[in-house]
């Protein structure tokens, strides 16, 4: 059985398609009765599946979104034909996918297509709408997306959840060095902190309501921690930014924008509580990796964080200012819980490994050679 995997659309592996294709392809090998390959753009042939064994085929083509969705369209089918495909893997499914599938084929959907949608043009909401519905699997990262795909019309029979994992060999309990400043290159970030590492993409992420619950939490305990928003800028930077500067607590809020993906582990090591209110996460690995490191997690009750943080978490409700301020007060002063937190925080992480991911997705692409 040859699988051919698709890397466009996955950026490099700067996206979180990106993340997921690097992660995955690590832990799949080529066996006498398995074999994979790689395809995309020649920039990424050393980009995926470093440490494994699968090969790379190049597909030469301008580096624009256009020439990328038009040959998904007109060529890849052909291509697959003439690479001897049995079967294909679509990490970025909604960024390009051909509209019929003569190989079979599995999409991966890490998005919460009906809020992707909101940014979409309507001729794109068809095209993914149209692909999604031909295609013969589809992989779910958790049921919080599966239903979501149903309320689109995505018939449920085709869509298997399988829960991406986290890296251990990254994310896990650290001796942690009491000082005052913390060096994390490329920063020196002034301990005691919490942290929320998320993108400003949306304002459903809910950072400025996080401000305002982390301004409430000042005010009542008067304590010296501080807030650390590390992640990429995007739509909402200049908001998120202008309520950190206006804020009463101003000095005690550090964005940091991009942060290194190497350098997150002593980032969640250092801080006192990973803080997650965004309502819009299908996936909530920081979540889990924030457990494995062996920190406390408060994080929303929307999207599919209540579903991966399970009861090891506690959970608030993003849009209540008072209910997220009451839940990071408990991370900070409730000593008790913050042992029991972490303990089962870091027992509940270990149960999500990328190995058991790849074995799962095997199974899957397996299905559909051999209905």
């Amino acid at each position: 059985m040859k699988i051919g995997i698709d890397t466009f659309g996955c950026e490099h592996g700067r996206s979180g398609s990106g993340s997921y294709l690097s992660s995955i392809s690590q832990k799949f090998q080529n066996t006498e009765d398995v074999k994979f390959e790689l395809f995309g753009a020649e920039i990424d042939r050393y980009t995926y599946g470093r440490d494994s064994n699968i090969g790379f085929e190049s597909v030469l083509l301008p580096d624009t979104e256009r020439a990328e969705k038009g040959w998904h369209i007109l060529v890849c089918n052909a291509f697959a034909k003439k690479q001897k495909y049995d079967v294909m893997l679509f990490p970025a499914s909604t960024y390009a996918m051909p509209l019929v599938f003569p190989t079979p084929s599995v999409a991966v959907v890490n998005d919460i297509v009906s809020e992707l949608f909101a940014t979409k043009t309507l001729a794109e909401r068809i095209r993914i709408k149209f692909c999604l519905r031909n295609v013969n699997k589809i992989i779910a990262p958790s049921m919080y997306v599966k239903k979501d795909l149903k309320r689109l019309g995505i018939n449920q029979d085709k869509i298997s959840v399988v829960h991406s994992g986290i890296n251990h060999s990254l994310f896990y309990q650290r001796e942690i060095i009491t000082s005052e400043a913390e060096m994390i290159k490329p920063f020196a970030i002034r301990r005691p902190y919490f942290l929320y590492a998320s993108t400003m993409s949306s304002p459903l992420k809910r950072h400025v309501e996080l401000i305002k619950a982390f301004e409430v939490f000042k005010r009542k305990t008067n304590l010296p921690h501080r807030l650390v928003l590390a992640g990429s800028e995007g739509q909402c930077s200049e908001a998120i930014k202008k309520a950190a500067i206006t804020s009463q607590y101003a000095s005690d809020i550090f964005i940091t924008g991009y942060f290194p993906h190497e350098s997150f582990p002593a980032l969640y090591a250092g801080s006192d509580g990973c803080l997650f209110p965004s309502e819009i996460e299908g996936v909530g690995l920081p979540v889990l990796e924030a457990m494995a490191t062996g920190i406390p997690v408060a994080c929303s009750k929307s999207g599919a964080l209540q579903e991966i943080a399970g009861d090891k978490a506690i959970l608030f409700d993003s849009s209540n200012i008072d209910d997220m301020a009451a839940a990071i007060e408990k991370i900070a002063t409730d000593n008790k819980l913050r042992k029991k937190m972490i303990k089962e925080g870091i027992e509940w992480a270990q149960k999500f490994d990328w190995q058991q991911t790849a074995d799962d997705t095997l199974e899957v692409l397996k299905s559909v050679i051999n209905k």
